[in-house]
């Protein structure tokens, strides 16, 4: 086993580590999200972390780790009578981005179960990660179902597995940990909820405290169990430390005076629910804990505040989550009075100030988050350009979809062959089984019956009988924007409506869990604003920083996004994409416009690539290009106003590719 990195060793990053060693004095508190820029010691202080914890007792050959103490009377390994335990150390379970639910959940051997009756049950990651740490990286990338077992283990501290009428249940309490760059997508807010404690982190811009991080990390790479063994007192005291703090816990008291603080806070906030004033609580309590006291005092909250509450108050993916720190101040001070249940900031160990890690609540140099998406706007090119302009207010934008049925990324907008959804037919396994079409087994095995010695009652189901059932269910896709910003489409403040329609697609897009794209063209040429990528937010800036002005390059924007679809297709071939080109259908730029933009709708046309053109043609006059666009894209054409969801104009609208879906 390599020897980890210390967790005292990690310089600075002082929110992060106590979020981690609150969690590991009480893993009631949630578990944490880390959030953060890539190589900010995310991984490594989590690494470091569960040599921490203290040795678990475990029954032997127990295979989901019961305590001798007081074994779980469920276990699937059978009842564990009293005896001696074996000692050994706390697991740090790695969940990889791309494992299968039964990889986490683990797997019934449905062919035993069926043909002997055998609950044959092969253990997954949440039963080896019961009493230590589920370290999740890049959870943001990892499927929805998985997150939602995942996050529902979590909280019921238990896991369910159930395949057609055979159940099994093993208990799965295990500190989360959850690691993600903002720049690659967002979580759900629904998700973000489940997650107790969330954490920023960003390099520190200090030269000194960079270079300590340097010569740490080479010392280590030079010699890890040398390094390690300079760290070893320090880590020892820690973890004591812990083990005090988690003995002391019971014994910790949260007054009314506390409690009305959190309420008052989460209520100033806003946040949806009461999973926050929970968290809050128990984060408090080990917060109290961690500095050796036995009362909760305002300073607790207040750190308790800053790490349970920021993640909570992100609604949409335009919301960047954070806190108003003079907002909770003014909460606290209105609910702070004295009172005998509440020691207040005035008791023992009060006073301002956030300690340390080893001192208690610090924080460190944690940076800001920094925002999602740098400008990146084009340089000027060509005349007449306009400073960028405000989006107007989104709206809920009516269903567009990709015709067909596809094998993609699993989401919310087309049809696609999921592993989750309704059952729609049967199949041959290909591999292993994992979800029984029992009707079409016993289809396949009745006929075989007699042949089988098999002439009263019962079935004889061989593997060659075992059907796979077929789901149907809905797919993420490759939304690519193509946007005209060039000087007509600043008319009359048409701008402001566009972008605001963009923006009302791009939520609706996060929504339907697709990857998104953004190519502008105007002036001379196109260029690609935001290449393909999961971070509806980093798409929402770009488009708000778009200037216009100069001419229409309508080809040269087609042509763009033809390639960046070529790209996408060898990148992420499952991956159906839908263009939507956003424009009045003007082309002016280059030598014979018109034509070479016929042309490059063609290609699209002919590969079958589900396109949609957003007409934004306004004004008493209208000379009908974008609908002429459409036509040789073999795409539909929607104007603003028909783009609305609550518009009369239509029903809900597919987007009619000609020939087969790419």
């Amino acid at each position: 086993m390599s020897t980890p990195f210390p967790f005292t060793a990690v310089v600075g990053q002082d929110d992060l580590r106590l979020a981690l060693l609150l969690n590991a004095v009480s893993p009631a508190v949630g578990g944490v999200l880390v959030r953060g820029e890539k190589g900010t010691a995310k991984s490594t202080a989590v690494r470091a972390l569960s040599a921490l914890l203290p040795e678990v007792d475990v029954v032997p050959g127990c295979r989901f780790s019961c305590d001798p103490a007081a074994p779980d009377p469920g276990c699937p390994d059978g009842s564990h009578g009293a005896g001696a335990g074996t000692l050994r150390p706390a697991r740090m379970v790695e969940l990889p981005v791309g494992a299968s639910e039964d990889r986490l959940v683990g797997a019934l051997d449905i062919e035993r179960a069926l043909a002997e009756g055998v609950k044959a049950f092969e253990p997954g990651l949440l039963a080896q990660a019961h009493r230590g740490i589920l370290y999740v990286d890049e959870v943001n990338l990892l499927h929805d179902h998985l997150v939602d077992l995942l996050l529902d283990a979590a909280a019921m501290g238990a896991s369910y597995v159930e395949r057609e009428g055979v159940s099994v249940r093993h208990a799965a309490r295990f500190l989360l940990v959850g690691t993600m760059n903002p720049e690659e997508g967002e979580l759900r807010p629904q998700l973000l909820d489940r997650f107790g404690l969330t954490v920023e982190v960003a390099a520190s811009r200090e030269p000194d405290r960079r270079v300590e991080v340097v010569r740490r990390r080479l010392a280590y790479d030079d010699d890890p169990a040398g390094f390690a063994a300079r760290w070893a007192d320090e880590e020892a005291a820690l973890r004591a430390r812990i083990v005090a703090a988690r003995d002391l816990l019971p014994s910790v008291r949260l007054g009314n005076g506390a409690l009305r603080q959190i309420a008052a806070t989460c209520a100033a906030f806003e946040v949806d629910g009461m999973r926050a004033d929970i968290v809050m609580a128990r984060t408090a309590t080990a917060l109290a804990a961690w500095a050796g006291r036995t009362d909760v005092l305002a300073e607790d909250v207040r750190q308790a505040a800053l790490l349970a509450l920021p993640h909570r108050r992100r609604r949409n993916p335009f919301d960047a989550p954070g806190l108003d720190e003079d907002t909770l101040d003014e909460a606290l001070e209105q609910f702070g009075g004295s009172d005998e249940d509440d020691p207040g900031p005035d008791g023992p160990g009060g006073g301002g100030g956030r300690p340390s890690p080893d001192d208690g609540p610090q924080g460190g140099d944690t940076a800001a988050r920094p925002e999602a998406g740098e400008s990146g706007q084009p340089q000027a090119s060509g005349s007449g350009e306009q400073q960028p302009v405000r989006a107007s207010e989104p709206f809920r934008t009516k269903v567009l979809s990709v015709p067909g049925i596809g094998e993609g990324a699993a989401g919310r907008r087309s049809r696609a062959r999921t592993e989750h959804g309704r059952t729609t037919g049967a199949r041959r396994p290909r591999g292993a089984l994992t979800r029984l079409h029992l009707a079409a087994t016993v289809r396949a095995a009745a006929p075989h019956q007699r042949a089988r010695g098999r002439s009263g009652p019962g079935l004889v189901v061989r593997r060659d009988d075992l059907r796979q059932a077929t789901r149907e269910g809905r797919e993420g896709n490759l939304v690519l924007f193509v946007v005209d910003a060039s000087g007509s489409m600043a008319a009359r403040q048409r701008m402001s409506a566009v972008k605001g329609a963009v923006l009302s697609l791009l939520l609706d897009a996060y929504q339907r869990r697709d990857k998104v794209g953004l190519v502008t063209f105007r002036g001379s040429a196109a260029e690609v604003a935001l290449p393909p990528t999961s971070s509806v937010d980093a798409a929402a800036a770009r488009l708000e920083s778009l200037p216009t002005g100069g001419r229409t390059p309508l080809a040269a924007g087609l042509l763009k996004a033809h390639d960046v679809l070529r790209v996408e297709r060898l990148r992420d071939p499952a991956r159906r994409p839908l263009v939507v080109v956003v424009t009045d259908g003007r082309a002016t730029g280059g030598p014979e416009p018109v034509t070479l933009a016929g042309r490059a709708a063609r290609l699209f046309a002919a590969e079958g690539v589900a396109s949609v053109v957003v007409d934004c043609e306004s004004g008493p006059v209208r000379l009908g290009l974008a609908g002429r666009l459409a036509a040789e894209l073999a795409a539909t054409a929607v104007t603003l106003d028909e783009l609305r969801a609550d518009s009369i104009a239509g029903l809900v609208r597919n987007v009619q590719g000609i020939g087969r879906a790419a």
